[in-house]
């Protein structure tokens, strides 16, 4: 079955995930974390990606970006992936691949959904019960847009430079998104628009983005098509 071609269009955010091999590990010392994440700095600027949210968990990562042009956030993964795979490989002497194979994505709605991504990624080690807040888990970026904590790899998406007028009414919106947790139903939307490289938003995002892209945008119906029914005679 041939890989669906990714719904990239430049100044939309993305939301991005790459998973290890089979589930496996792909981060082993603070060390690997510290390194990706210098890397995923130089890379996101060569690659023209803004990256607003970010969380490494020990077998996979999770991005949101807004690429400069439609194929910025290839050019990123692959330089950033091959980098990252070359160093593990050396370090932990080992061979072959790291990565399940083509990272996943969609296009996030600004309005309403890119907040949600934000939230999606930085509670991710909620969700896994490895803290209890966000804020106890030092890859990702929640200390970085909840908590004021300098950060050279972030770059503020203006729907995020919306929440106030200054940082530190910007900060204290933001940390008021994460009282709740995210509902059910938000984070199954996120995760099969991520999986199936659909648009992730309104229904009128949607449409207008399968206009944009010349090609679906959403799940199609399950099944074959059903034949339309014959005229009757007479």
């Amino acid at each position: 079955m041939p890989r669906r071609p990714r719904i990239i269009i430049p100044g939309n955010p993305v939301h991005v995930i790459q998973r290890g091999n089979n589930r496996q590990a792909c981060f082993y010392a603070e060390e690997d974390c510290l390194l990706y994440l210098d890397w995923l700095k130089e890379y996101a600027i060569n690659a023209g990606c803004a990256l607003h949210a970010y969380v490494l968990m020990t077998n996979h990562v999770h991005l949101l970006l807004t690429p400069a042009e439609q194929g910025s956030p290839a050019m990123l993964m692959k330089s950033l992936g091959q980098r990252y795979v070359q160093y593990v490989n050396r370090t932990y002497r080992r061979s072959g691949t790291l990565w399940e194979g083509r990272f996943r994505s969609c296009m996030a709605q600004q309005e309403n959904y890119l907040l949600l991504c934000h939230r999606y990624i930085e509670l991710n080690p909620v969700r896994a019960g490895i803290v209890a807040h966000p804020g106890e888990y030092r890859w990702s970026s929640y200390r970085g847009n909840a908590q004021g904590e300098s950060s050279n790899i972030l770059h503020h998406h203006p729907v995020y430079m919306g929440l106030g007028r200054t940082d530190t009414d910007r900060q204290t919106a933001y940390r008021e998104l994460f009282r709740h947790e995210l509902e059910p139903g938000v984070i199954d939307d996120i995760r099969k628009a991520t999986n199936g490289n659909y648009a992730l938003g309104s229904e009128r995002f949607k449409k207008e983005i399968s206009e944009v892209a010349g090609r679906r945008a959403t799940p199609g119906k399950s099944g074959r098509p059903r034949k339309k029914p014959e005229p009757e005679q007479g």
